[in-house]
């Protein structure tokens, strides 16, 4: 009986899929699924033996990047995969992706999953493989402190005995996860920040984080928040030394790591922004490795990866080269404003609708002090525009160089009206916020 509702679930998902294109009254990537597991509540676990090979996800910060450069690289390996490609992350939106693809065999799967929905999710499909990669401060209002989070993870995995967990060496919280079990790691064991645009120096407050026997956790290296080569002085707990070692060189728009695996160093180059997608990229180059791609088989697909929406996403808007990165907790928005550029002008578009989180308190704690020398105009848009105006007083941008704009699209107009082609503007949206310029007709 089981089985039947599962099939009858795949022909449902394509009709239901079929009337909303038709309808134009939805994106496809969560309704079908949601209408799916109502439908057949187990329909996920049918789906793991449509699966040859498959690797999860999850973290704070960076999944929907790490899993979109896994998967662009399994597919420049000819391999035919599945992935929840549009970074719709919990159960909907990864039961959406299968009842539109099955019952199709696929060599592989990369699905990005949600840290809260990461254990729901192995209750009906197991992976073979679970990529890990940060835990920062994010969405309290939503997930709880760090250690709620690290909770979530902790349950998924101790659900998978096979489950082989490649992990943050850098990221103390990460590292913990492979206690007791056996686990792989990734690590910068050196950052060299390369670019006169991005600014390596924040004053954003720095969280103390201790160590789990209860005592602060001191580093001989800090990259940024608690990444690092940290150790504790009372019971001895430190970075592993990880499997994945690797050196990077960040320039203004790219970046060049050099991992050592096996005892071999492998050099890539990454068209991606930021050390914080440098991380990205060293967690989805280590999968590969691990999985046996060749080295020349994952720098062809690092050259020829394109940013995944609102990921240091570059778009060109009214005829102007517009990069587009989302920001959503103080770690992550921090490390991105090191890498705007001065010389463009700038939207910022904040909204506090549910999936953003209603509490905005992390702007406060967002290093927007980085925006002092920002020459242009500087536009605060989205449903908080006041608070985000209202942050960048006491950022120390003068009022009469801001100015707000709730609706988004006008302020987007705003940024790219100048006749000066090569002026370049930066959008720096929340989650919903970044939702609805995709959906807006901008050229």
């Amino acid at each position: 009986m089981g089985r039947v509702r599962f099939y009858t679930a795949l022909i449902l998902a394509r009709f239901i899929y079929l009337a909303i294109r038709v309808l134009n009254k939805s994106s496809g990537t969560s309704f079908v699924g949601m209408m799916t597991l109502k439908f057949c509540p187990d329909f996920l676990s049918y789906c793991r033996k449509y699966v040859d090979c498959a690797v999860s996800v999850t973290g704070t910060n960076g999944k929907t990047t790490t899993s979109g450069i896994l998967a662009h690289i399994l597919e420049t390996n000819g391999k035919k995969l599945i992935h929840n490609v549009k970074g719709a992350n919990m159960l909907t939106g990864i039961a959406n992706v299968f009842a539109l693809n099955l019952p199709k065999h696929f060599d592989s799967a990369v699905i990005e999953s949600d840290e809260a929905y990461l254990t729901k999710f192995y209750d009906y499909f197991k992976t073979d493989y679970l990529v890990v990669t940060n835990l920062f401060r994010d969405q309290l209002d939503r997930y709880g402190e760090l250690a709620t989070t690290a909770g979530f993870i902790r349950n998924a995995i101790e659900k998978n005995d096979k489950l082989v967990p490649l992990l943050n060496a850098d990221d103390p919280l990460v590292t913990n996860l492979g206690k007791d079990r056996k686990a792989l790691y990734y690590g910068f064991e050196e950052v060299e920040i390369c670019s006169d645009i991005h600014n390596s120096n924040s004053i954003a407050p720095q969280e103390a984080f201790n160590c789990v026997c209860g005592e602060p956790l001191k580093y001989n290296k800090q990259f940024f928040a608690q990444q690092g080569h940290y150790y504790c002085e009372k019971c001895g707990y430190k970075r592993p030394v990880p499997d994945f070692n690797a050196k990077v060189k960040i320039y203004s728009d790219y970046s060049e790591i050099t991992v050592t695996y096996d005892n071999h160093d492998y050099k890539f180059k990454v068209n991606l922004v930021g050390l914080y997608n440098a991380y990205n990229a060293l967690a989805a180059i280590s999968q590969a490795l691990m999985l046996g791609i060749k080295t020349g088989i994952i720098q062809e697909a690092l050259y020829s990866y394109k940013s995944i929406f609102g990921r240091a996403e570059k778009r060109t808007i009214n005829g102007h080269e517009t990069l587009i990165q989302l920001i959503k907790n103080p770690t992550g928005a921090s490390e991105v404003l090191k890498t705007v550029n001065p010389d463009s002008n700038i939207v910022i578009a904040i909204n506090d609708n549910y999936a953003d989180g209603r509490d905005i308190s992390w702007l406060w704690d967002s290093d927007f002090e980085q925006l002092k020398d920002a020459k242009k105009l500087i536009i605060t848009s989205g449903t908080r525009a006041n608070d985000m105006a209202l942050r960048l007083k006491y950022a120390g941008i003068e009022p009469d160089r801001i100015t707000i704009e709730p609706d988004i699209k006008t302020a987007i107009k705003l940024a790219t009206e100048c006749e000066n082609p090569e002026e370049k503007v930066t959008i720096l949206p929340t989650y919903t916020a970044l939702l609805k310029i995709n959906k807006m007709k901008l050229k």
